[in-house]
């Protein structure tokens, strides 16, 4: 059947060879992920609420993550709903001005970087994420994870910045903003830590271990680009794969996300080939530990395209 929607277009094109999987203890680590917010007071504004229930965060954490266990799978949970609830607020705030984001962000460096007690709500969940993950990982993985969440915070300033400016960004520019608010990478710690042990730097540090890394993180982030760019279009977004396509090709939105499925599936099998080759080398922590970056490419697939927060992508016809 050809395909009618922009959804049915990309679910055409892309090319996702890791099957479906999902947690068993998802519907534990949902009710978990509402009460946690509330204890923060994060959903207290009812437009947080909505948001919180049109993302499901608890959905995303159990495709991601269908073997993990139940107590990493509910930090794992409460993480990604902190961090749509952060990134849709830092959006708002640096839309207006860049600099308005800096009392925010700097709180959040302060608490992952010095351990500074938390001024705000959000700075409470957060200090509250850094302990549960401080108590379930090693001290060098709860490291990794507050280096990477230290990235990404920086990231939203980049992203408010280029929100800003006048000219329009090419793609390499968006891309390169793109793989530091993706917030896929703080995740990773959590992956090594459900493994029987922690990896050798020489496996977590493989020039190819390294570079799988970077090509899940962006194939994982390029995907939900493709089910959001008509909402992003709509709210005026520019830090999109789809969109910065568009821009710099002159295209139609199709014609653009078509341009973007090229890029991922090319990701993808550059991901494949290189983990057959460095597979041999890898012990089972290590193996497990790649294993989990192939579930955030999957997973981001099969949330990003039934997640009501992506809904739009099913109303724009497959071809203009």
């Amino acid at each position: 059947m050809p395909a009618s929607t922009l959804r049915d277009l990309i679910d055409s094109h892309l090319h996702m060879p890791f099957p479906f999987a999902c947690n068993p203890h998802e519907r534990e680590a949902a009710a978990g992920v509402d009460a946690w917010l509330k204890v923060w007071g994060l959903t207290d504004a009812p437009d947080v609420a909505v948001m919180i229930a049109r993302t499901r965060p608890a959905q995303l954490a159990s495709y991601n993550s269908p073997t993990m266990d139940a107590g990493l799978l509910q930090i794992m949970a409460n993480q990604i709903a902190y961090q749509f609830v952060f990134d849709d607020r830092a959006e708002d705030v640096g839309r207006r001005s860049p600099g308005r984001l800096l009392p925010m962000l700097g709180e959040s460096v302060a608490i992952l970087r010095d351990g500074r007690p938390p001024s705000t709500r959000l700075g409470a969940a957060l200090a509250d994420l850094h302990r549960q993950v401080r108590e379930r990982c090693t001290p060098a993985q709860a490291a990794r994870w507050a280096s990477k969440s230290r990235e990404y915070v920086h990231g939203l300033l980049y992203e408010a910045v280029a929100q800003a400016q006048p000219y329009l960004l090419r793609t390499g520019d968006c891309t390169s903003i793109r793989s530091l608010t993706a917030g896929i990478e703080p995740f990773y710690p959590l992956s090594e830590a459900a493994q029987p042990r922690e990896l050798t730097p020489a496996e977590l540090h493989h020039p190819v271990v390294q570079r799988l890394a970077r090509l899940s993180a962006d194939a994982a982030v390029w995907i939900p680009d493709l089910f959001s760019a008509v909402k992003e279009q709509r709210a005026g977004g520019m830090i999109n794969l789809a969109l910065a396509h568009q821009r710099e090709h002159r295209c139609t939105l199709q014609a653009a996300v078509l341009l973007a499925i090229r890029q991922i599936n090319g990701a993808i099998e550059e991901f494949q080939q290189l983990y057959a080759q460095v597979k041999p080398e890898l012990s089972p922590a290590g193996i497990g530990y790649v294993e989990g970056m192939i579930g955030w490419i999957r997973g981001c697939y099969h949330w990003s395209r039934t997640v009501p927060r992506y809904a739009d992508v099913a109303s724009v016809p497959a071809v203009s």
